[in-house]
């Protein structure tokens, strides 16, 4: 997929500050309009046409031998990214400048990053969860990146974004933050202290869902198993 626009190496400077303020005051941080509108379209071109040509499959939950498919749970189709076309590269270039900044700045030691467009149908949803559980895992700081052009108030589909914790939060716990999945909108959070959900979206939703982290490496060989 050609691109026939310009877009930066790396984020805003002052883009990543804020997330970084964030991520070490409070756990997470939500920037509206992190990314250019033109990266964010044709991320968003390229999962829709992923979608109508039935490249996407079913998320499911837990990793490895433990990971079963869930509807009752959450409902996105998925696909991963793999730097395949020249969205994804920039996406991932401008990350990168992200993943260096926090390494420099809160010592996190974040290897890479994995991600993937994610697709949620109207009616669809995820229950609160975390995105890793401590010691179990070695993602350490999510991102969602959103590719929703002017979402209607009332549509649902936000993220609620709950206070840290090593445990979910029952029903009378007020979300920090609840988070609109506008285009553009760039959320970074502690993925073993934060738990947070997907609302049920009443109209079809696009993002980019990634993950921050260290190397798990055995005899030479990157852990991959995502």
């Amino acid at each position: 997929m050609t691109q026939d626009f310009e877009l930066p190496a790396a984020l805003n400077s002052a883009v990543m500050e804020q997330l970084i303020d964030g991520l070490a005051e409070s756990g997470y941080a939500v920037i509206r309009n992190a990314l250019p509108v033109a990266q964010c379209r044709a991320l968003a071109l390229e999962l829709n046409i992923l979608r109508h040509q039935q490249e996407l499959s079913s998320a499911g939950i837990g990793r490895g031998r433990q990971h079963v498919q869930r509807s009752d749970i959450r409902g996105d189709r998925i696909h991963w990214l793999d730097r395949s076309t020249e969205a994804q590269r920039h996406y991932f270039a401008m990350i990168e400048s992200l993943r260096t900044e926090i390494n420099r700045q809160l010592f996190l030691g974040l290897f890479e990053l994995e991600a993937h467009f994610a697709f949620y149908p109207p009616g669809s949803f995820y229950k609160c969860h975390f995105d890793s559980f401590a010691g179990r895992s070695n993602r350490v700081v999510s991102s969602v990146l959103y590719l929703n052009e002017a979402w209607p108030q009332g549509s649902g589909g936000e993220m609620a974004l709950y206070p840290q914790s090593d445990q979910l939060p029952d029903a009378s716990v007020t979300p920090l933050e609840i988070v609109a999945p506008e285009l553009g909108t760039l959320a970074c959070f502690l993925s073993e202290r934060v738990p947070h959900e997907v609302l049920p979206t009443r109209l079809p939703r696009l993002s980019i869902a990634g993950w921050f982290r260290r190397n798990a490496s055995i005899g030479g060989t990157i852990d991959p198993e995502f």
